[in-house]
């Protein structure tokens, strides 16, 4: 989400080189990044690199920014005009995973779809998936595209020990309709690394002018109480309390990756040895608390 803006393209070759180092795969992104500029940024150094086929590319159109502001449009021709320009500037001619980055209320769930079926029948894309919809409008659409003959690959929704509201719903829809689960910002906006106990640092995207609204909903007393649980459970294992979030947010049941968004590679080395999934699993009792502390508040009719 920073490349070509907070982070240059040397910090970016160093983390990416870092990620791969590290046994991961999934790089997502999106043409909303930076107004294209993360795209032309990843997509210099795959090429660059000659690594192509060692990622898998994650994708995410219907975001722009125009005169009035973002724009969002799950239309067929707004999600294919970007995906024709994120290939561009990805410099490749296909994505692997294919999502719409958020629905709109005017749009037909079937227009979207024929959209994601254009793409999959043209070779532009792998497989496709949604991003940031709610469980209705994720059963809606997988169940429209199965009927297709194009079933839907994953949802992508923020899902952290600070945000855990799609267990309520899209999780369990995407476990009865067979879909992956992405979860990004598995650091909470990086609130959960501890970052923010004390104070916020000049460096940091709570002091960004353009990141400042990104953070600012996790600097809370609420969220300060899960970050101090985290850091107690980090102290007690002899750890980070990035790697004790970011093992959560990984290991969560019905997850199938774990995005983060590391500025630099010193970051990503921090929990380096969770990429890979092998290293850091939470014993079981440490989990229960966060789970317990973190629980999301569930009634009619989620709970019966």
């Amino acid at each position: 989400m920073t490349w070509g803006r907070d982070t240059d393209e040397h910090e970016a070759r160093a983390l990416l080189e870092t990620f791969l180092d590290a046994g991961g795969s999934l790089v997502d992104t999106a043409g909303s990044y930076g107004d294209g500029a993360a795209e032309e940024t990843l997509g210099a150094l795959v090429a660059d690199l000659g690594v192509r086929d060692a990622v898998v590319l994650s994708g995410k159109s219907g975001v722009r920014r125009t005169a009035d502001g973002m724009r969002r449009s799950a239309g067929r021709g707004a999600l294919l005009d970007d995906l024709d320009a994120s290939l561009a500037r990805l410099r490749t001619d296909r994505l692997d995973l294919w999502q719409v980055q958020v629905p709109d209320d005017v749009t037909p769930a079937a227009e979207t779809l024929s959209a994601l079926e254009i793409a999959v029948r043209s070779g532009r894309a792998r497989y496709v998936g949604v991003s940031n919809y709610s469980g209705w409008a994720t059963a809606q659409l997988a169940t429209l595209a199965a009927g297709a003959g194009l079933p839907l690959a994953a949802t992508q929704v923020e899902h952290s020990l600070l945000e855990r509201g799609p267990e309520r719903e899209v999780m369990p829809a995407a476990a009865a309709l067979g879909l992956g689960v992405i979860g990004w910002s598995s650091l909470g906006r990086g609130v959960l690394t501890g970052r923010y106990r004390r104070a916020r640092p000049a460096d940091s995207r709570a002091a960004s002018a353009h990141l400042r609204g990104f953070v600012e909903p996790y600097l809370t007393d609420a969220a300060a109480r899960v970050v101090e649980a985290v850091a107690t459970a980090a102290e007690g294992l002899g750890c980070s309390c990035a790697e004790v979030a970011l093992a959560w947010a990984r290991d969560a049941p019905g997850k199938t990756a774990a995005i983060i968004g590391p500025r630099t590679a010193a970051q990503l080395e921090t929990v380096a040895d969770h990429v890979a999934g092998e290293e850091g699993k939470l014993p079981e009792e440490i989990r229960a608390v966060l789970d317990e502390v973190t629980a999301p508040v569930l009634g009619y009719p989620e709970r019966r």
